[in-house]
């Protein structure tokens, strides 16, 4: 008999282990396990394809961003050259084109996907950078750009400038609004990108974040002294009364601090508007002050009590309030009854540039025994330009005048009719304001006003000549000189200023201050120049020789290193100013001698970006001051 062996045994069909327990429990797993993959590959292919739409997104509008940032970048430069033609009508065209620009760079910078793709790693915060420019680049032509232009009319230059012996104030308060507005919008904005954490960034991001900033830096430097200039001129232009101003026309062949001995000073008076020179003269004539006036003692123990006892030497120190007010109770003191509102100095410097545009002045004619008749004989020019102004003021007047009252007296005329035409309207008006622009910046000219709420809006500008306090606060160097010859050679020396850098591993840093002095008169100085020029060696030093106190400022809590004349280490004098550390070395150069004098300081705390202000010689700032060395890992 045959077996049915197919429904019998452990095997048998529809038993329990038909299949198998344990099979059945496998299978069911592996389809269980099968389904949650299909399942988390699903969600990851989602997620994959998610992730590459947003990026595709991104991308998208990254190209956006760029192409409307590129193009906004072109259309600047044309609404400035509108601006300055006085084209109203195309500078409006070109605004709206600028304000599509930004405002489709913003949108795109900051769409709600960006947003999101802005805490991924890596590649965050370099959108978030991106961000902060298109945020910051609308702000400004939005809330900066395009009100001023709406001042259009307002902001003429001839609006700026006297007419006739006046300046109409009232365009300056319409203004002044909207100014401080543009002003506030743009520091904010560069603030904002200034503390973007760069290190994060792909050199692609970073490097035009870093033009963004340097061009921003620049635009809020302007404006901040356009809204100041607005807020302040008009009451100082008397338009709340009159004002008299101190005028100090500083010498810089005898070198001081602020710029040069001051060796002729003018008066001037404003009345709404009106603006008129009442008095001209020498600073000698003022004379010894005994008692002496009282300063600062901190800044009397660094430049000693002469601050206070000669007109002269009020600006031993660099710190321009300082010097205000000491020539301000000087001339007080010697003039009972008197007020002085204000304190103004300026340069041969400064009087070249306005010449510029206001082209040549002519000393005015004079009766029997007048400056005109004495200096005549002399060859000296009695039409003055800007080509001859400095070398004559500076220069030839101490070779064919020998009377110093004489000097000081043809010194201060023309500065006196170098003002005149610039108070009545002389010359282009756009290179006037342009030339004293440009003054400001290589602080050649300076203000001070006793009113205390105008001195808070001057006081940190570069106008206001602050050595100490919130302007100076950061990485901030100082390089000043005072001469020790008593005499006129500091004509003849030429002088760079570099500030080289270096950090050390423990995260320490430290800037060396470096001032390169040439002595370029004649080997036969003693000889062949003027003893009023060379000082004759009244003061104890060889004609010829010019001795010069090389004056350095550190920023706040460094310290002062060891100083090196041509690389010996020399004795140093060590003094505080405020927080501010201040070495002070003297120096003889003789004729054709160049000498290196390196001032360094440790322990710079401030990480960012250093900054020098240097005493204005008769070079040009961009010929003395020179690119910084700021070693590896210090840029």
């Amino acid at each position: 008999m045959v077996r049915n062996t197919r429904n019998t045994g452990k095997y048998a069909e529809g038993s329990a282990y038909y299949f198998g327990e344990d099979n059945r429990s496998k299978l069911a797993s592996t389809h269980l396990t099968r389904h949650r993959l299909v399942r988390i590959a699903a969600v990851l292919f989602t997620l994959l394809l998610l992730a590459l739409m947003i990026i595709a997104w991104v991308a998208f509008r990254a190209d956006q961003v760029k192409s409307n940032l590129e193009a906004a970048a072109d259309v600047l430069p044309r609404l400035q050259t509108e601006l300055v033609s006085g084209d109203g009508a195309a500078a409006q065209r070109s605004l709206d084109q600028l304000q599509s620009h930004t405002t489709e760079a913003r949108r795109a910078g900051t769409d709600p996907l960006w947003r999101a793709a802005s805490i991924m790693p890596i590649l965050g915060p370099n959108l978030s950078a991106i961000t902060e420019v298109t945020v910051s680049a609308d702000d400004i032509v939005q809330q900066a750009v395009a009100p001023m232009l709406g001042r259009f009319d307002s902001l003429d230059w001839d609006s700026l400038t006297p007419d006739q012996g006046r300046i109409d104030v009232a365009p300056l308060q319409e203004v002044s609004p909207t100014l401080a507005g543009a002003a506030r919008t743009t520091q904010l904005s560069y603030e904002r990108l200034e503390d973007i954490d760069r290190e994060q960034l792909f050199p692609e991001v970073a490097n035009p974040l870093l033009q963004a900033i340097d061009t921003m830096d620049g635009a809020r430097r302007a404006l901040n002294s356009a809204a100041a200039a607005a807020e302040v001129l008009p009451p100082m232009l008397g338009a709340d009364g009159p004002r008299t101003y101190l005028v100090l026309i500083q010498n810089s062949a005898e070198i001081r601090a602020t710029g040069g001995i001051s060796g002729a000073y003018a008066l001037i008076r404003t009345d709404a508007g009106s603006i008129e020179l009442i008095g001209q003269g020498s600073g000698a004539d003022l004379g010894r002050f005994d008692p002496p006036i009282e300063v600062d003692a901190e800044q009397e123990r660094i430049y000693s009590s002469q601050m206070g006892t000669f007109f002269q030497s009020t600006n031993l120190t660099p710190d321009f309030p300082t010097v205000a007010t000491t020539a301000q109770a000087m001339w007080e003191r010697r003039n009972p009854g008197s007020t002085i509102d204000g304190v103004i100095a300026l340069d041969a410097v400064v009087l070249a540039d306005i010449l510029a545009s206001t082209g040549p002045v002519e000393l005015a004619a004079s009766g029997e025994g007048g400056l005109v008749d004495l200096i005549v004989p002399s060859g000296l020019p009695t039409s003055l330009t800007s080509e001859n102004v400095v070398p004559t003021l500076l220069s030839d007047v101490y070779a064919r005048i020998e009377d110093p009252a004489v000097q000081d007296e043809y010194f201060a005329s023309v500065a006196g009719q170098v003002f005149t035409a610039l108070a009545e309207g002389q010359g282009d008006s756009a290179g006037i304001v342009d030339s004293l622009r440009r003054s400001s910046q290589e602080q050649r000219l300076y203000v001070w006003s006793d009113v205390p709420a105008e001195q808070d809006v001057i006081g940190p500008t570069a106008l206001g000549g602050r050595i100490t306090g919130p302007s100076k606060d950061g990485a901030a160097f100082g390089v000043y000189f005072n001469d020790g010859t008593g005499a006129k050679m500091d004509y003849y020396v030429e002088r760079t200023v570099q500030l080289i850098g270096s950090c050390t591993t423990d995260g320490s840093r430290g800037y060396t201050v470096r001032v390169t002095m040439t002595n370029t008169a004649p080997a036969d100085a003693a000889e062949s120049l003027p003893a009023y020029v060379t000082g004759a060696g009244a003061f104890g030093v060889e004609p010829g020789t010019v001795r010069t106190d090389v004056v350095g400022y550190g920023p706040e809590r460094s310290a002062l290193g060891t100083a090196t004349v041509d690389g010996a280490e020399v004795p140093v004098a060590s003094f505080l100013h405020g927080d501010r550390p201040v070495g002070v070395i003297t120096t003889h150069l003789a004729p054709q001698q160049t000498t290196i004098v390196d001032l360094p300081f440790v322990d710079v705390s401030q990480e960012d970006e250093p900054a020098v202000s240097v005493t204005p010689t008769v070079q040009r700032l961009q010929d003395v001051l020179q690119t910084a060395d700021l070693g590896p890992g210090c840029s």
